[in-house]
Formats: C-alpha cells, sequence, structure tokens
C-alpha cells in the first residue's frame, strides 16, 4: 500500500514496539515520524517503517541506541548492504543454535536415563563440541583443578532450574551493562551493576559462601575479558571496547567494596 501513513497505534500492531517505546524514540530522535499533524498525531511513512525495523534488527543483534542512531544517520549508510549483513550475522546465529537444539536433544536423552551431572563434562553443552574440552582445560590451567571441581559440584547442585536461572540473570546484568558501556565507570548504576555480576560470578566459581572476596581473582577475571575476546561476546560477535569497559568497573568495584 505505497504511501499510506500509519499512525502510532497501527505502528505499535504492526511492529510488536509498544506506543511508549516509539514515543521514547521519537523523542531520542532514533524514529521520527515524518508527518505531525496540528492535532499532534504523529504519521509514519514507508521509510519510517523500514528504519524502524533497521532499529529492530541492530537491537536483536545487540547494538545500544545511541550507536544504532549513529549508524542509521551516517549519510554513507546503505539499507541493502545493512540488510545483507544482518542476514550474514543471522545465518550465523542460526547455526549456532541449530548447535545448541541438537545439545538439548542430546541432554534430554540423557536426562530420561538420569545421572547426567555424574559428567562434569555435561555443564559445557552449550559450548559446540569442539571448544568443550579446550574450555575446561584452560580454566584448570588458569585457576587449578581444585577450583574448578569446586565450581562444577556447586553447579551440579543448582540443578537445571537453578543453572538456567543463573544463565539468564548473568546474560541480562551483561546486556544492561553493554547498554551502559559509554557511561563513567563509577556512575551509581554501572557499580549496582558490576555489584550483581560480582555475586553472580562467585555463584559460578562456587565461592559465594567463603569469607575470601576474590579481589584478586575477580580483577583477573577482567583482564581475561581484555586479553580473550571468546570470554565478552554479544550474540556470538566480539565485544572488545565492551571487555575493556567491563575489566576497569570490575576493577573499580573491586578496589572500593572488596
Amino acid at each position: 500500500m505505497r504511501g499510506k501513513k500509519y499512525g502510532v497505534k497501527e505502528l505499535s500492531a504492526l511492529s510488536g514496539v509498544s506506543i511508549r517505546t516509539l514515543h521514547h524514540y521519537d523523542k531520542i530522535e532514533l524514529l521520527k515520524p515524518s508527518v505531525r499533524t496540528e492535532a499532534g498525531y504523529r504519521l509514519y511513512e514507508d521509510k519510517d517503517l523500514l528504519r524502524l525495523q533497521q532499529i529492530l534488527f541492530y537491537k536483536e543483534l545487540g547494538f545500544p541506541l545511541k550507536e544504532i542512531k549513529a549508524l542509521l544517520d551516517d549519510e554513507d549508510f546503505d539499507l541493502i548492504k545493512a540488510l545483507r549483513e544482518h542476514e550474514k550475522e543471522l545465518l550465523a546465529r542460526r547455526r549456532h543454535i541449530s548447535t545448541l537444539l541438537t545439545t538439548i536433544k542430546h541432554t534430554i536423552k540423557q536426562l530420561k536415563k538420569g545421572g547426567i551431572m555424574n559428567d562434569p563434562e555435561k555443564l559445557y553443552e552449550g559450548l559446540p563440541e569442539e571448544f568443550r574440552k579446550e574450555y575446561r582445560e584452560e580454566a584448570i590451567n588458569e585457576w587449578g583443578q581444585k577450583a574448578i571441581q569446586r565450581s562444577e559440584k556447586a553447579l551440579s547442585q543448582m540443578g537445571k532450574a537453578g543453572m538456567k536461572a543463573l544463565q539468564k540473570e548473568m546474560e541480562e546484568v551483561n546486556m544492561a551493562l553493554f547498554e551502559l558501556k559509554n557511561e563513567k565507570l563509577d556512575s551509581e548504576q554501572v557499580q549496582e551493576l558490576i555489584a550483581r555480576h560480582y555475586h553472580i560470578i562467585r555463584q559460578f566459581w562456587g565461592t559465594s559462601q567463603l569469607e575470601d572476596s576474590q579481589k584478586d581473582a575477580y580483577e583477573g577475571l577482567g583482564d581475561l575479558y581484555i586479553n580473550d575476546d571468546r570470554y565478552m561476546r554479544i550474540d556470538g560477535i566480539a565485544q572488545p571496547e565492551f571487555a575493556s569497559f567491563m575489566a576497569e568497573a570490575m576493577k573499580s568495584f573491586a578496589k572500593h567494596n572488596l
């Protein structure tokens, strides 16, 4: 329907984006309606719908709103090229999801047999087959056999639901921090999220009940984020700037709280 204009309610229904979010995008000039009537109503045209699609694609790929706006406002922005890049990234993600689905099927099969946690390597089923043993061996070299076994035991005791909840919380905290990576390290919001990150890490390590704050170990984890991009990825994409932000924020938290 070429030339059709869409009200904010229509666009919300079409895209699944809430009216409140569309108003916010207008306010920050990320998505401004092509037409605003004398009565103040927002009307969106085809080009606005395409821009919203790009916003949603970039959000899905982990980009913060400030970066999305900068990309879309760049005079050299090429819509066709952007769509091809999205296709490439989503195909890579589909391959990764396919691997995880294979893992889930295997895990369900083992659960039906019982005793899945008798094998610590089952804790690494979220990683591609070729990396699981490598990651565990590297972890042992980095932190020692005893520390890894303690971590594996703690995670085993959580059970499937507990570990899933912990992983989800970590993902939420990481994404919230990613949105704030251009903020000041010592801002209240950043440091509150880093505090959550620290406590989640302690649960993964199986050391949340210990008196030792593990200050050096936590700072060392931040250095690992910088030195090995496998440990700081968003949707499978390495984020070196975010890794540096995390390392510095973690050191700031450790210095003032541990």
